[in-house]
């Protein structure tokens, strides 16, 4: 939930000119410029390995909707939503954390990937891509495929949550277990993690999107104002929680009145607020309470001394740790930068394939 922002971050002269430190492998490595991506519904965030993460925009793709061409992608396309002529459509190819437009997605990817790799006609990337627990199979293939077709020369999958682990640094090789919560844009996801593999999970299709399509939908049936994504996306950020605040805040939005057809500014509390968002607040909360039904009491009790790590945008919801903790009876720990846990995790994994080959999917 923060602000949006494309990082280049430098490749190290040391690493161009000492192909002896690398062994020989470092030609090839250098040639091939193998990439991590957190294909993330609300934002694409690449992981350059090397260079760690070099581009984070979001997951909108501006076309001219007679010829199909490509007008902009990431941040351009998104400044265009809701602000569109007939003749251009500002899409978002992901939906639920899965691909809902496969064509879409393969050109956003392509471009993403071209603005990151050096070197692309020597050497095709190698590309770690995370998905949602909860996928299917043909969720998968649609995944490779659009990747492949985008340019990759392998593919690897890795669930979210455990890129997630990863990422933040926990032990997910070892016998005792972590809990991960990951709130992305589309899916929630919640596993407990033991011995590089996944013990237990849910995967709900209920987060940040949820959220604002819930803030749209009151201010709508309550108050008869009209507001856009963005504006909802805003209200979130601002003055969004999910557990009562110190000190309630108020925000002045504007949007377009229902009754009149006119535009009308209005101002809205932060308790109004957690009431709109309550619904999707409450079904993570269930989800949470579900995985740790599923969870063998070996692990629960790991869990008990470790807490429960929250990371992706969801995590920036204020107050919800607090309201974790207050129904579950469990520390719960927001990572340091949430939003870029995935990010790291796929970089990791490519920076040591042969220690994660196991939570890899080939």
């Amino acid at each position: 939930m923060n602000s949006v922002e494309t990082i280049m971050a430098p490749v190290s002269g040391e690493e161009i000119n000492c192909p002896a430190r690398k062994g020989n492998m470092s030609w090839f490595n250098f040639l091939s410029n193998d990439i991590g991506i957190d294909l993330g519904t609300a934002n694409t965030l690449v992981f350059v390995r090397g260079a760690n993460i070099v581009l984070n925009e979001p997951s909108v793709v501006a076309l001219e909707k007679d010829t199909g061409k490509v007008l902009a992608v990431g941040i351009a396309a998104k400044e265009m939503i809701g602000r569109t002529p007939e003749t251009i459509s500002a899409i978002r190819p992901l939906k639920d954390g899965v691909i809902a437009d496969f064509e879409v997605t393969e050109r956003m990817l392509s471009d993403f990937i071209k603005r990151v790799v050096r070197h692309r006609y020597l050497m095709k990337p190698k590309i770690v891509i995370s998905v949602p627990s909860g996928i299917t199979e043909v969720e998968k293939r649609a995944v490779r495929d659009s990747a492949e077709n985008a340019g990759a020369r392998e593919v690897y999958l890795i669930q979210e949550p455990m890129a997630a682990a990863i990422g933040v640094g926990l032990p997910v090789d070892q016998p005792s277990g972590s809990m991960v919560i990951d709130i992305g844009g589309g899916t929630s996801e919640i596993a407990v993690i033991a011995l590089s593999g996944i013990v237990s999970n849910i995967s709900i299709r209920i987060a940040g999107d949820e959220i604002d399509a819930d803030i749209i939908s009151y201010l709508k049936k309550n108050y008869n104002l009209l507001i856009g994504e963005r504006t909802a996306e805003e209200i979130k950020i601002k003055i969004g929680s999910a557990y009562p605040l110190d000190e309630e805040e108020t925000l002045e939005i504007k949007g377009r009145d229902l009754v009149a057809g006119v535009p009308k500014t209005m101002k809205i509390t932060s308790s109004q607020v957690r009431e709109a968002i309550a619904e999707p607040v409450d079904a993570i909360i269930e989800a949470v309470r579900m995985a740790l039904e599923q969870t063998p009491p070996e692990l629960a009790s790991d869990i008990l001394d470790a807490g429960i790590i929250l990371t992706g945008g969801g995590a920036l919801l204020r107050g919800l740790d607090k309201r974790l903790r207050q129904e579950t009876n469990l520390s719960v720990i927001v990572a340091d930068d949430p939003l870029t846990c995935v990010a790291i995790g796929t970089g990791k994994c490519l920076e040591n394939m042969q220690q994660y080959s196991k939570v890899l999917l080939k």
